[in-house]
Order: structure tokens, then sequence, then C-alpha cells
């Protein structure tokens, strides 16, 4: 590795870790139990993806790139063998109802709007909207969770109405955090990615930026950029549910891909800096 890229390094995992160690620390992780982490992800990786051609993975390896005593590789991969990390089905679950019911005309009324849907209607209610884009999972566990977030609501009649076009946990909500591991997840791999690949190959990734803004017009801008990215946002989803054999059955080809588009604002009061 030259100079110059473990320079560039050392500061991108410094302006990483800024906001990561905010949450951590704000939620009472201690910098032992983010080290503890960090060396199980290293053996993880180290094992999955580093280790020689045709070889067996090995702890000698493992420890030899990682840095990482041979004792301790050992026991990071009994922690990783025994245990399972959980996924994030029931909030996917959940978000994937609030999209279904925002896009399909089954569920919506007469202006193509989210219509107010009866528990008890089996056929063109809440159960039914949840059996076509939840799966297995329940109504009662599906209408517990977009509560939960403040995403639907109970009229006096007992009818579920939609609030929010989106699901969106509260703050600090576990959902939340784990949006942290898979949002920031799927930014790095494209920027992985990019570093590999150039021109045709490489994933889009762009951002618009200025530094000298009144405080005024960012306010505006915030809300016009809310309203301008969820209409895209929305116009995505529509199209790639169109080609997903779990939203679409009769889409056939080959493989399985996972494929999207991720949105985020940004705003530093560059004065109280």
């Amino acid at each position: 590795m030259t100079g110059r890229i473990q320079e560039a390094l050392t500061r991108a995992v410094r302006r990483i870790l800024r906001p990561l160690v905010r949450i951590l620390l704000r939620n009472g992780v201690a910098f032992g139990d983010f080290a503890e982490q960090v060396r199980r992800v290293y053996v993880e990786i180290a094992m999955a993806e580093f280790q020689v051609p045709g070889r067996k993975p090995s702890v000698s390896r493992t420890a030899t790139i990682t840095g990482l005593t041979r004792k301790e590789v050992s026991r990071q991969l009994e922690i990783l063998e025994a245990s399972e990390e959980p996924g994030l089905e029931p909030q996917n679950r959940a978000a994937q109802v609030v999209a279904g019911w925002v896009r399909d005309a089954d569920f919506q009324d007469g202006r193509g709007e989210p219509r107010p849907l009866s528990m008890e209607d089996m056929g063109g209610g809440f159960p039914a909207l949840v059996k076509r884009y939840s799966g297995d999972m329940t109504a009662r566990a599906v209408l517990d969770e977009l509560q939960r977030v403040g995403a639907v609501d109970r009229l006096d009649d007992g009818r579920v109405v939609l609030l929010s076009r989106s699901y969106v946990p509260t703050r600090d909500d576990a959902a939340k955090i784990d949006i942290l591991g898979s949002d920031v997840s799927l930014l790095m791999d494209t920027i992985h990615h990019n570093l590999d690949h150039a021109d045709r190959q490489a994933r889009y990734q762009r951002k618009v930026l200025y530094d000298n803004l009144p405080a005024e017009y960012v306010e505006r801008f915030r809300e016009e950029a809310a309203r301008r990215c969820q209409s895209l946002l929305e116009e995505l989803d529509h199209e790639l549910a169109a080609n997903d054999r779990d939203m679409n059955p009769t889409v056939h080809g080959a493989g399985r891909y996972q494929a999207g588009v991720g949105i985020f604002y940004f705003e530093d009061d560059l004065d109280e800096q």
C-alpha cells in the first residue's frame, strides 16, 4: 500500500468513525464492546474473502493478515459459529406492506390514494394486503409494528388508515439502528465496487453540495428535496416491484439479485463548527 493511499484511508476511517462513535456513545456502547465487534468482523471477512485460492481457510493465514493472535482468531471463530445474526425481516416485511398499500390499485380509493382498510375483510382489507406483500406474517403482527412506528392508526370504526407513505422507525428505535447497519453497508459496498471498477462498470454514486447557503434557504431546500426525492423513490419502487419475483410471480429470469437506490439528505451548520 502506498503512502498516499494509507493517508487517504486513515482520513476516510476517521470521518466514517466520527458519526458512528457519536451514536455508540449516545447509546452507551463502550470502546471495549466496539473493539470486540471489530475483531470479529476482521476474522469473518478474512476467513471468507482473503484466503489462498484453492486452499482451505486457516487460522494461521487469518492471524497473519489481521494481526490478531491465533488464539484470538480461534475464539472469534467459535463465537461466529455459535451465533446467528438476526435479520431485518420484520422491518422489511412491514415496509413492503406500506409500499404495496401506496401503489396497489386494489387497496386505493377512487383518487388513487391508499384507502382505510378493514381488519375483518379477508378479501380486500388489511389482512389481504398483508398476505399479498408480507408472506407468512400475520395481519396483527404487521399492524402492531406499523402502529408502533406511527405509520398507521385505527379509526373509530376499526378500519386501519395509513399515516405515512413510507416505513420510518421512531427516533433511536432498534429498527432505526438496524437501518444504520443496512444502509451504510450498502453505500460502502458501492464505494468498494467503484474502487475496483471504472467507466460503465461503476455503480452510480453522486452528490450535490454547496457550503455557503443562508439558513432561510436551507429550510426551504430541505422540504423541497424531501418532496422530490420521495417522488423519485416511489417511481423507482413501482418499477422494481414490477420485476421482483416475490411481488410479481410471472417474472422469469436467471439468478437472484438485490438492487435499489438510496437517497439521503445532509446538512451542517458550519458556523457552529
